[in-house]
């Protein structure tokens, strides 16, 4: 037999080592082999990269590459690969018990990287795996694709279920803010600015910010999910598919909304990891504001907030505290989201069309996204819920300190004085507070009126604790009526995204 003929027979009969091997003579050096697979932590694509196969393969069948039986034996060949994950969790359970989740899933990892120690990638793991499932059939899969769009299509998949399962648990931790802003609706405590008490504000207002801020989150994660969801396959390496496909048939499978426009960009383009990168690391710094304003209002020099104990721990050393560990990892999380976004943009930035081996580095970016996401968003919403506010000792500081002197300059401006005016008076009254040690409630009329004669008895009723608050009658401020209609668009706009879903 000529070697030409027994090529051949090896290229109708059985698995080439490698989906690339034909051109090759040497066997890959032992370490760079190892060290340049991905599969180690590809292996997660696992429910994407079938979900596009059995998309593929309906688009190539009704190309008149597969026959009708084939495509019918193909599809739960799929099928059986996908379940592997969950049959090497019954085999770890039945071993070893019960175990967490985190365990159990890099148990899961290690046992699957471990039985396909030839897989190069997860393209590679699931045509080897498909192969015995249905044999010699497994190779008609890559007919008219390549891996290019095939890690396209998966990271797209990954993206849009890693976007759906943040935003939802965005919303839930937005309600648990709401809640208890409902809980804390009359209740008041210092406003900030340069960390300085500036004005009182409603606790309900105060939380309600970090809402507003969810709520933008919630949309940069929906726009980037539209952005994104578009179908790469059919878009070949580089040029095309060199089949005659109708790429719809993938699209529609795999919901997208669309088809993408051009090959190299479809191959090339991780705009949309980018996008929720980005997301993501604006998402953390809102968490870590959050964060770090919680473990300052806990600690005893502010008083303010009572961490649950069951987010918290003690010391090894001192026996009497109690650690903010929620608040700390949080905000600490923060950094390594954008860590993450960080390395991502710079590994795209200096590369040229089309598809180069360095995206496979943002994989793992994506993966650690996700995984710190999905971390922060289990524990937030019932952190949250569990806080206890010192209301007395909030309200107590929103007394003291002049945070009512806004409040006392619009008096003055009302009755007629210019408002800069009023400000230089009301600074004035300040200082002479200062001087006779007493809040400008305290300051006799007698004295006030050597400031102006614009002062009267219903300057003291201007400057009341609800008073100060409810003069900030505005949409958007923190007077007591206005929280209130807040607080009710807010759960109002959350509920429209629960029940008809954050994309709509």
């Amino acid at each position: 037999m000529t070697n030409k003929k027994a090529a051949t027979l090896m290229s109708n009969t059985q698995q080439p080592a490698k989906m690339w091997s034909g051109r090759f003579r040497e066997p890959l050096d032992r370490t760079f082999e190892q060290w340049q697979r991905s599969f180690p932590f590809d292996w997660r694509l696992l429910p994407h990269e079938v979900a596009a196969s059995k998309a593929h393969a309906q688009a190539i069948a009704a190309a008149g590459i597969l026959t009708p039986d084939e495509l019918a034996k193909m599809l739960p060949g799929l099928e059986a690969v996908a379940q592997r994950p969950l049959n090497w969790a019954h085999r770890i359970s039945a071993t070893s018990g019960q175990v967490d989740y985190e365990t159990s899933n890099q148990q899961v990892a290690a046992a699957i990287v471990a039985s396909a120690p030839q897989a190069e990638d997860i393209h590679h793991y699931v045509e080897l795996e498909l192969t015995k499932e249905v044999g010699a059939l497994a190779l008609k899969l890559h007919t008219g694709r390549s891996r290019n769009e095939q890690i396209a299509t998966d990271m797209r998949l990954f993206v849009r279920d890693a976007i759906d399962a943040t935003t939802q648990g965005l919303i839930e931790w937005a309600n648990a803010l709401i809640t208890l802003a409902e809980a804390n609706a009359n209740h008041v405590m210092p406003g900030y600015t340069h960390l300085q008490r500036a004005e009182p504000v409603l606790i309900a207002h105060w939380l309600l910010a970090y809402v507003s801020m969810l709520e933008r989150d919630l949309s940069r994660f929906t726009d980037a999910r539209a952005r994104m969801n578009f179908c790469p396959l059919g878009s070949g390496a580089i040029a095309g598919a060199t089949l005659t496909l109708d790429r719809t048939i993938a699209a529609k499978a795999l919901e997208f909304t669309a088809l993408t426009t051009n090959s190299m960009d479809a191959t090339s383009d991780r705009d949309f990891m980018l996008d929720f990168a980005q997301a993501a690391s604006t998402l953390g710094l809102h968490i870590s504001r959050f964060a770090e304003e919680l473990t300052l209002y806990a600690t005893a020099e502010f008083g303010f907030v009572d961490l649950p104990e069951a987010f918290s721990t003690g010391s090894s050393a001192m026996p009497q505290k109690k650690n903010p560990d929620l608040t700390e990892l949080a905000r600490g999380k923060s950094a390594r989201l954008l860590g993450s976004a960080t390395a991502l943009a710079t590994l795209i930035k200096g590369l040229p069309l089309a598809y180069n081996k360095d995206l496979q580095e943002g994989q793992e970016q994506i993966f650690d996204i996700a995984d710190t996401l999905r971390g922060l968003l289990s524990v937030l919403p019932n952190f949250t819920r569990k806080l206890t506010f010192k209301s007395e000792r909030m309200q107590t500081s929103a007394e003291s300190g002049y945070l009512n002197a806004m409040a006392g300059a619009t008096y003055l401006s009302n009755k007629g004085l210019p408002f800069r005016k009023a400000h230089e008076v009301i600074g004035n009254a300040v200082r002479m507070g200062l001087d006779q040690g007493k809040e400008l409630n305290a300051l006799s009329l007698v004295d006030l009126r050597t400031l102006s004669d614009f002062f009267d008895e219903g300057f003291y009723a201007a400057i009341t604790l609800i008073a100060t608050v409810d003069c900030h009658n505005v949409t958007g401020g923190t007077a007591t009526a206005q929280v209130a209609t807040a607080l009710a668009a807010a759960k109002h706009r959350l509920a429209s995204l629960t029940a008809g879903g954050a994309h709509g």
